[in-house]
């Protein structure tokens, strides 16, 4: 939250002038009685700086800005850690996310801008790192997945109308399959609804129906047996993204389960 020091003089000024306002403001000091008698005399800044203590930092972000900016970081660097060298504890990796996954929520609910920075950021490759696997998965193996171990890439494009989608395995640079679609965003709750309409194996490409991509994704454990329920019923798959900036993108797909992602260069 930007400030301007004069701004905010000016506001303390009408509150204290008006009291009847304080009520707007989550402080415990009383404008009332921090006012001076009526004998010309004009609070100093010191005394205006006083009164907003407890509204901003020192930085000039909103005291309730602290309660998750911080942690927020705390996440990002186990999870940009993990995404660098893979040698984070999956544990960790796991709690990180889901701690992200809260405090994004809150931060997206105090600061609406906070849920378009995501959209932005999403724009480009990125390398599947880390996942915890749908339930489905994690159910069948009696343990949940870590660090991915083959090349998976997804990548966004913003620039289309209506925006792009590509989701490929790859051996180096060979795509051994890769799917294409357009997708759609929810800015309100971040929920990114995709639809695949063209498969490549091997490099060569066929379009497929609507559904189809989610199919062959359950029968090949790739995707998840709720997104073909979905489409069953006329639904998209999706996933519900929690950040996204220069290093690093986090989500929750449809079928339940968390993911890591490190940004690569476009190819």
């Amino acid at each position: 939250m930007k400030t301007y020091p004069s701004l905010l003089l000016l506001a303390a000024a009408v509150l204290v002038l008006e009291p009847t306002c304080s009520a707007f403001v989550p402080s415990p000091v009383s404008f009332r009685s921090a006012a001076p008698a009526a004998t010309g005399t004009s609070l100093g800044v010191s005394q205006f700086q006083d009164l907003f203590k407890d509204l901003f930092n020192a930085d000039g972000k909103s005291a309730a800005s602290a309660e998750y900016d911080e942690p927020i970081a705390d996440c990002l660097a186990i999870l940009n850690a993990a995404a660098e060298t893979k040698a984070e504890e999956p544990e960790e990796v796991v709690t990180a996310l889901e701690d992200l996954e809260k405090l994004m929520r809150k931060k997206a609910k105090a600061e609406p801008d906070a849920a378009a920075a995501v959209l932005a950021g999403l724009n480009g490759s990125w390398r599947l790192v880390f996942t915890t696997g749908t339930k489905e998965t994690q159910d069948k193996i009696k343990k949940t997945v870590n660090y991915f171990p083959v090349k998976a890439v997804q990548r966004f494009d913003t620039s289309t109308e209506p925006y792009g989608i590509e989701n490929g395995i790859y051996v180096g640079d060979f795509a051994l399959v890769r799917f294409t679609g357009p997708f759609v965003f929810n800015v309100a709750n971040r929920k990114l609804e995709f639809d695949f309409t063209r498969i490549e194996v091997l490099g060569l490409g066929i379009d497929i129906k609507s559904g189809d991509a989610a199919k062959i994704g359950a029968s090949t454990g790739l995707g998840s047996e709720n997104n073909v329920k979905n489409a069953e019923k006329g639904k998209l798959p999706f996933f519900n993204w929690i950040s996204a900036d220069e290093t690093i993108a986090t989500a929750r797909g449809g079928g339940g389960g968390l993911a890591l992602w490190k940004r690569i260069d476009e190819e």
